[in-house]
């Protein structure tokens, strides 16, 4: 068979969100990644194979940014129908951009070269070519949700629930046990212009009634995340036998819902069924530090915060499916936002290795709140920015938490990653200018936070056409523009929708995005000068790289998506 090796700074395992998120953010920062992934799409539980919605924070403005926020708004942009091709396609190309990364699709990794408590190589299978690739790297990270790294590489982890007393934890079970949440087979329905008729298979379960189906939403606006089942079982090593069974269970449903009483389906057919079950829960990984159902509750206020939740602890009951004697999850309280520490995201005992994602260490308990894609992608792109470092300064990823912990931070918030209780340093060329506009108060722009934050704004609210301006007593050299627009973080739709009504029109970029701005300088002439202008903007986060010297420099924001005025975070010179 064909054998091909590489040679890198970063191996990352897996491509879901938090695999995405984490090589782009490494390649950005200068590094060489190998991404691989054994689906011949990304996205993990988010693809087009699952397509579970992209979930995270609850309450007001705390959506995550970030990498995350630019993957999703180049979705709304592009996929107004919305496609899951497309959607497929955007992530696909947000990594293929990355020139520092090298993307194995359909490649699954077998086996570790461990030595001394360090990863030396992978080796992965790619089934579409026949070829063995070895990969050695400086550093690997873990975003498989199964932790395969883990598992080969002897990295310590843990699988099921902790005894209520080991950590205190009121919602765990008294004893431990290997019991797990579930996995589910999604399907999604689509709405026609007349009656259409549905056939079930033989094999297919039955539910005659609605008490079949007990506790059970089965209209058109759920994703019916609750067909699931395995937490009883071996979440890993059970999976083909436990997708069997959930698609037995698909297609009885939804013959209940097309074949007996009348759930108003008469015009609605099947769009797809999920082959590929959508796991929520199998190993978790052990960092120098567990998050717990306690840390999550006291809102996570760690020095070493990275990323945060602010999800429920949303702890589905084992049997899953099964479980008939009420609601089939219980959506404990947590607080919005929650911090997560970096000690979370890397090995206690294998040296050169990070996780992020679902396999976080934390408990059975804490996993519930944190294991959902919006919390799981900005973990992923601390661990991409922390290898960064880490490669760049020749350290180990514990290193990073005692020497370099608040670069770290700095970094992921200047690109737009949001740190609660944590401010942005604003650049010493910012701070030396007089700020002002024609319109509105421009002093927010640089207080170094890029949303609202309980009730302040921390944004500027100006006529479009209207200029805000940076002004020096002498001429200055700027090199950088960062600009924060309002992407609307509390916007309702999620990244894909579950079902296809005949009229669906929620999927656009956000109406309070600026779309189109310019940016003037004042020139040896004290004559204003467009230096950059753009007319489709849809970004959030828009750093432009410019080489040039003056007094003074404005921005104008021209045209918006929609909304009367423009509404801008930051700008911020370098």
């Amino acid at each position: 068979m064909k054998q091909i090796n590489h040679k890198v700074d970063l191996c990352i395992v897996g491509g879901g969100m938090a695999g995405i998120c984490a090589a782009i953010a490494a390649a950005r920062h200068g590094i060489s990644v190998v991404l691989m992934h054994d689906r011949p799409v990304l996205g993990g539980n988010a693809s087009s194979e699952i397509r579970m919605w992209i979930c995270g924070a609850h309450g007001e403005n705390n959506r995550e940014t970030g990498i995350l926020e630019e993957i999703q708004l180049e979705n709304l942009y592009r996929n107004p129908t919305p496609s899951y091709s497309i959607w497929d396609s955007v992530l696909y190309e947000k990594v293929k951009a990355e020139k520092n990364i090298k993307l194995l699709l359909n490649c699954s990794c077998i086996e570790t070269n461990v030595e001394n408590n360090i990863i030396k190589s992978i080796k992965g299978w790619q089934l579409t070519t026949e070829t063995w690739y070895t990969v050695e790297a400086r550093y690997f990270t873990d975003c498989s949700g199964d932790s395969i790294l883990a598992e080969l590489s002897g990295a310590e982890y843990r699988i099921g629930r902790e005894a209520k007393a080991e950590f205190n934890e009121s919602i765990e079970p008294e004893v431990k046990d290997k019991k797990t949440m579930g996995m589910s087979c999604l399907f999604q329905i689509r709405e026609t212009d007349r009656p259409q008729t549905f056939i079930s298979p033989t094999w297919a379960e039955k539910y005659p009634t609605d008490n079949d189906l007990p506790y059970r939403e089965h209209d058109t606006v759920t994703n019916f995340w609750w067909i699931e089942l395995g937490g009883e079982d071996d979440s890993i090593h059970d999976t083909e036998e436990l997708r069997d069974k959930l698609l037995r269970i698909v297609f009885g449903i939804w013959d209940h819902m097309k074949n007996y009483g009348d759930h108003g389906m008469e015009n609605w057919v099947i769009d797809w069924i999920g082959f590929l079950p959508g796991k929520r829960e199998s190993r978790r990984c052990m960092g120098d530090y567990i998050l717990t159902q306690n840390d999550v509750e006291a809102e996570g206020k760690f020095d070493d915060i990275v990323a945060y939740g602010g999800w429920s602890m949303d702890d589905h009951f084992p049997e899953g499916f099964c479980y008939k004697l009420g609601y089939p999850t219980i959506f404990h309280a947590a607080p919005s936002p929650f911090g997560i520490p970096y000690r979370c995201l890397y090995s206690r005992n294998i040296n050169n290795l990070f996780f992020a994602g679902r396999n976080i260490s934390a408990t059975h308990a804490a996993l519930s709140a944190t294991r959902v894609m919006g919390t799981c992608a900005i973990m992923g792109q601390a661990v991409g920015t922390a290898a960064a470092i880490a490669a760049m300064k020749n350290l180990s990823p514990k290193d990073i938490y005692e020497q370099e912990i608040k670069n770290l931070q700095q970094m992921l918030m200047e690109d737009d990653c949001y740190l609660p209780w944590q401010k942005r340093d604003v650049s010493n060329l910012s701070e030396k200018a007089n700020l002002s506009s024609l319109s509105g108060t421009p002093q927010n722009l640089n207080n170094g936070y890029d949303r609202p934050i309980g009730g302040d704004d921390n944004g500027f609210i100006g006529n479009l056409g209207d200029w805000i301006e940076y002004r020096f007593n002498n001429e200055h050299e700027i090199t950088e523009l960062r600009l924060v627009f309002d992407s609307n973080m509390n916007r309702k739709i999620h990244n894909m929708p579950c079902n296809y009504p005949l009229i669906q029109n929620d999927f656009h970029v956000p109406e309070t995005m600026v779309r189109e701005f310019r940016i003037e300088i004042l020139d040896e002439n004290d004559k204003w000068t467009i230096i950059y202008e753009i007319k489709e903007n849809y970004q959030r986060l828009v750093k432009i790289n410019l080489k040039v010297k003056t007094k003074a420099i404005r921005l104008i924001p021209v045209r918006t998506w929609g909304a009367e005025k423009a509404h801008i975070f930051s700008w911020d010179l370098k």
